[in-house]
């Protein structure tokens, strides 16, 4: 863990795992082999193995703007409620986020799936 990282409770770090300058992770599991780079935010969220984060990468786990709060994850084509207002993302193994993307509340990416650097990913428009 480096200089300014930021763990809040409820985070398990597995094995091989790291964190860079700066990152904050509030209530998340960061798999195994895991990378975060400096400045990122990880809220709420599972990240399997071997995921790695760019810098700035943000998992967001709250929807600020909306009056309507509540977290629906789509996953093979259903929409599940997990009855929760708070929910980062949940990434599979080998997952890539780049550089000052940005992942919505409730966010799930499947192994080895690859978000581009300044990307929003906003599976629930509502």
């Amino acid at each position: 863990m480096a200089a300014h990282a930021y763990l809040r409770g409820g985070v398990v770090l597995c094995p091989g795992a790291t964190v860079g300058p700066g990152c904050e992770i509030k209530t998340s599991i960061v798999g195994p082999g895991s990378r975060l780079a400096h400045f990122n935010f990880v809220g709420d969220s599972v990240l399997g193995a071997d995921v790695n984060l760019e810098a700035g990468s943000i998992l967001a786990n709250h929807w600020n703007e909306r009056g309507d709060k509540t977290i629906r994850l789509h996953v093979a084509g259903k929409v599940l409620l997990p009855g929760l207002e708070k929910l980062g993302a949940l990434l599979g193994d080998g997952v890539r986020v780049g550089a000052n993307a940005v992942l919505s509340p409730g966010t799930v990416l499947g192994e080895g799936a690859v978000v581009p650097r300044l990307g929003l990913v906003d599976q629930d428009r509502i």
